[in-house]
């Protein structure tokens, strides 16, 4: 193991069992670990054996904290970066480390591990070839509606965290926004006693989380399907893409690239782009 790298190690989602040896063996070994609440992350360490020397990075603190850290490194003394559940950096803080070290020269070593988003998302039964994680969508009504507005007419999967306090509120923003036709799945508990996932239509879910209001408590991973379009069918945003593209780049590669983009057949686009002409 290196002396002079930053280690990003994830940790459990839930079940203590699902960390790694080789996360428990950066953890013991480094001089310092960095992490998102350090109070939080002592049950861990407490359960690991781990007697590192520890200090917050948080959004508050990064700025500050990551000069600090690259500063360390730099003498000798190794830092492991962790949240306090699952990967750092995916809604996490850290990319200001990690960028801050690439700056600096500082080798950047991510171990694989825990991530609840690819955990959920790899049962919930949605297409996987092509998704998008958004984090967690907007506090505020208005803002959150419009965040939902952009998969309208999205044809990948969509993923997002969401806290308990908001998730029936933003199950009744995309049966408003998306419609009741849908197909959505919520992960809630991944990997602990209690996981539950439950799939439909929003109204499916909405009525699952009012019948007890245990239902609501809990952290949760919402996964959206992306709209059905006919292939055939080109949607105005296709055909506007295709026209930009189209005086840069042959017809063939611009066709290529909007299908690619919006999951239609290159064929229907290269004869609309003749169409143009």
């Amino acid at each position: 193991m290196s002396s002079s790298s930053l280690y990003i190690v994830p940790t459990p989602i839930g079940n203590l069992q699902d960390i790694t040896q080789r996360a428990i063996d950066v953890l013991s070994s480094v001089v310092w670990i960095a992490a998102e609440d350090t109070r939080h992350s002592a049950k861990l360490f407490q359960h690991l054996g781990i007697q590192a020397k520890t200090l917050s990075l948080h959004d508050h603190n990064e700025d500050k904290r990551s000069q600090m850290l690259c500063q360390k490194i730099l003498e000798g003394e190794s830092v492991a970066l962790i949240s306090d559940a699952g990967t750092p950096l995916i809604s996490d803080p850290g990319y200001k480390l990690v960028s801050r070290c690439r700056e600096q020269g500082i080798d950047v070593i991510a171990l694989p591990g825990p991530c609840a988003a690819i955990t959920a998302l790899s049962a919930s039964g949605l297409a996987t070839d092509k998704f998008i994680f958004e984090g967690f969508l907007p506090v505020k009504t208005v803002a959150r509606q419009h965040a939902l507005e952009a998969l309208i007419s999205r044809p990948h999967t969509t993923v997002f965290y969401e806290a308990p306090r908001r998730i029936l509120d933003t199950i009744n923003d995309v049966k408003a926004v998306l419609g009741n036709e849908r197909q959505i799945v919520l992960a809630k508990e991944l990997t602990k006693t209690f996981e539950r996932y439950i799939s439909g239509s929003a109204e499916n879910v909405i009525e699952w989380l009012t019948e007890d209001p245990v239902h609501q408590k809990g952290e949760f991973v919402l996964m959206i399907d992306g709209v059905q379009v006919d292939q055939n069918d080109i949607p105005e945003e296709a055909m506007a893409l295709l026209k930009r593209l189209k005086s840069d780049l042959p017809l063939k590669k611009a066709a290529a690239i909007v299908a690619d983009h919006y999951q239609l057949k290159k064929n229907a686009l290269y004869q609309a782009g003749l169409d143009l002409e």
